[in-house]
């Protein structure tokens, strides 16, 4: 129960600050409106370090069902832990986005820019093209737990892979890379729990406006990422690693 309880900390930390820099950037009357893509990149990278460096030593730092799904497929995670770990991730995703709700609850208020407000919980392809959006959302996932297992290395058993707190800073250059890179297509979701949490949950909450929350596309950034996850340990193995 400590790991799960970490995965969900570890989780809603990483929404909390990256998310909330989307919120700063695109809701009405905020004062963070000119960061642009820059500083969304940047922040997230941020958000990753702080959210790997608390839950690192405890819980491995997934923080994201395609790195556990990732991890047990090359047999460094206990395949018992996936579905336990992965309700952890999106339940931490919805409390990180709640956490962002109450912050800009008067900026909320004030935006009638539907786009807007569902992109502070979740992402949206810039090109709406299903197919070329899954592959951008297979590719940013596939560089990103390829390159946690260079990053966490080593043989675990049945214990989870940990990436300590010393790995939080090049796990969080990795996504920052991957942000400025890879992510204009889509957004880089990259993670199942970062997208569908927040995506549920302004499906629930009570906004004035909101709009959809665009369930016909919530599968790319779901199934794109595990794929990716998938295809990162496949090439590993193969690799011999």
């Amino acid at each position: 129960m400590t790991a799960y309880i970490f995965e969900f900390i570890g989780t809603g930390m990483l929404i909390l600050l990256g998310n909330g820099i989307v919120a700063n950037v695109v809701l009405k009357g905020t004062k963070g409106s000119d960061a642009g893509w820059t500083g969304i990149s940047l922040a997230w990278g941020i958000a990753v370090f702080v959210g790997v460096f608390i839950s690192g030593n405890v819980s491995g730092a997934h923080l994201n069902p395609a790195v556990s799904l990732g991890l047990a497929v090359a047999g460094k995670f206990d395949w018992a832990l996936v579905p336990g770990y992965a309700v952890a991730q999106i339940l931490g995703a919805m409390m990180g986005n709640l956490l962002v709700w109450l912050t800009y609850k008067k900026q909320y208020d004030a935006t009638e820019n539907q786009d807007a407000l569902l992109a502070t919980f979740c992402t949206a392809p810039a090109i709406r093209s299903p197919f070329w959006n899954f592959v951008t959302e297979v590719i940013g996932t596939f560089a990103l737990v390829f390159g946690v297992f260079y990053i966490a290395g080593g043989t675990f058993s049945e214990e989870p892979v940990s990436l300590g707190s010393l790995d939080a800073l090049p796990v969080a250059l990795l996504v920052m890379g991957i942000g400025f890179a890879l992510g204009g297509p889509t957004g880089y979701a990259i993670n199942p729990a970062r997208d569908f949490g927040p995506r549920l949950l302004h499906a629930l909450l009570p906004l004035k406006g909101k709009g959809s929350s665009d369930w016909g596309y919530a599968w790319v950034p779901i199934i794109g990422p595990l794929t990716g996850g998938a295809l990162a340990a496949g090439v590993f193995l193969l690799l011999g690693a």
